[in-house]
């Protein structure tokens, strides 16, 4: 019974990791600074990091606001369409019929 809990958790781990990320960024204010940061390179003192404004633009996105996305990150639209590509690859896979017989329709 662990081994079959054990099994589903780390194979819904993915998607469940990246659904509520993207859940995150559409519920928060991207106006707000006062944010959880995850920046190592602001951490470490630096004051560049190539990633830094990506979350904001994806949030941005999610609320529909395109000209503050660009300006935020201009790769905020690539990394949307990269989570939503990766999340219906885990989705596909994860409930395929022909994968999982347990899914599979009956005639």
């Amino acid at each position: 019974m662990l081994i079959k809990i054990k099994t589903i958790a780390s194979q819904y781990f993915e998607l469940s990791c990246w659904l509520g990320a993207l859940l995150y960024l559409a519920l928060i204010d991207p106006a707000a600074n006062d944010h959880f940061q995850l920046c190592v390179f602001k951490r470490l003192g630096f004051s560049f990091c190539p990633g830094c404004g990506l979350g904001h633009a994806v949030s941005w996105l999610l609320h529909g606001n395109f000209h503050l996305s660009w300006e935020a990150h201009p790769l905020g639209i690539f990394a949307l369409l990269i989570l939503i590509h990766r999340i219906s690859i885990l989705l596909k896979n994860n409930f395929n019929p022909k994968k999982h017989p347990a899914h599979a329709q009956r005639p």
